[in-house]
């Protein structure tokens, strides 16, 4: 497993703070989830995406809307075989509703594709 790129976002006081690994198989992603939870220990939601081979999965991690969903879907429109997008988020107090929710996680996922394809 190897960070590539780290970003943060904040939507009406909501964090978000994603992270863009490359990874060679599920063991890595157990160990990038421990990891996250012990480094947002105030994070309510860690929800992920994944794509090994041909192999995919994403986690919601209890969230409204779907953001591990959109977060797959986004490995895939950038074709990042081999990689795992992993956006913990702090809630900030005000609901953001299904479709905000969905935003934030896709803006902070695209959010650190973007970074990582700059460097």
């Amino acid at each position: 497993m190897r960070e590539l790129a780290a970003v943060k976002t904040v939507v009406n006081k909501s964090r978000f703070f994603a992270h863009l690994y490359e990874v060679q198989g599920e063991e890595d992603l157990k160990d990038i989830l421990k990891q996250h939870r012990k480094s947002y220990r105030k994070a309510n939601h860690h929800c992920y995406a994944v794509l090994i081979g041909e192999d995919e999965g994403f986690k919601n991690d209890g969230e409204v809307g779907h953001p591990g969903q959109v977060l797959l879907e986004l490995l895939k429109k950038h074709e990042l075989r081999g990689h795992a997008l992993v956006v913990s988020r702090v809630f900030g107090g005000v609901k953001l509703g299904v479709g905000g929710v969905s935003r934030a996680f896709r803006n902070a996922g695209e959010g650190v594709i973007e970074h990582y394809s700059r460097k």
